[in-house]
């Protein structure tokens, strides 16, 4: 993967916890990797049985990078790659996940903004899983209403949790 300024891959161990959690869940999931990055979350949920991966990934030797490592897995018959902004992205219509991965840069509080967008476009299917990764020292992120935090744990820097989306659509 190239060496870029601001990727940060989800370390190993917090990657294990992660599925570990979701270890019942990643099998015949659609899943959104919203800032792939080096794309370690969204291969790993390819390698557990992911039916779909979207990968979003706005820096070009990022995305390059990615494409090369999913040609090498012979994993693109799985997996699409989407070259733009985590925003515009969620502004597009499109379908729902089951599973999402937000681990936005660092140091930008992003994260409420990329979690309203998620629910205003609709893009989480009812009761669908949303892991959220920020600075340890944020604490856990506020969700919005009908949401419910699952899992919380910090490690070094990082503070990872898994939320569930609401179950029901409001009317």
């Amino acid at each position: 993967m190239p060496d870029l300024p601001g990727l940060r891959p989800t370390p190993d161990r917090i990657r294990e916890t992660l599925f570990n959690w979701l270890q019942h869940d990643v099998v015949g999931a659609r899943c959104l990797d919203l800032f792939a990055g080096t794309g370690a979350l969204g291969l790993e949920a390819l390698s557990r049985g992911a039916r779909e991966l979207v990968f979003v990934e706005q820096a070009p030797a990022a995305a390059q990078g990615l494409r090369a490592q999913l040609e090498r897995l012979d994993a693109m018959r799985s997996a699409s790659i989407v070259h733009s902004g985590a925003a515009r992205y969620l502004r597009t219509p499109g379908q729902p996940f089951d599973i999402a991965f937000l681990d936005p840069p660092f140091g930008q509080g992003a994260l409420p903004e990329y979690v309203s967008l998620l629910v205003a476009g609709g893009w989480i299917v009812p009761g669908g899983l949303v892991y959220l990764e920020a600075e340890r020292t944020l604490g856990a992120p506020t969700l919005p209403p009908g949401w419910e935090l699952l899992k919380s744990k910090s490690a070094g820097e990082v503070g990872y949790h898994l939320a569930r989306a609401q179950t029901r659509i409001p009317p």
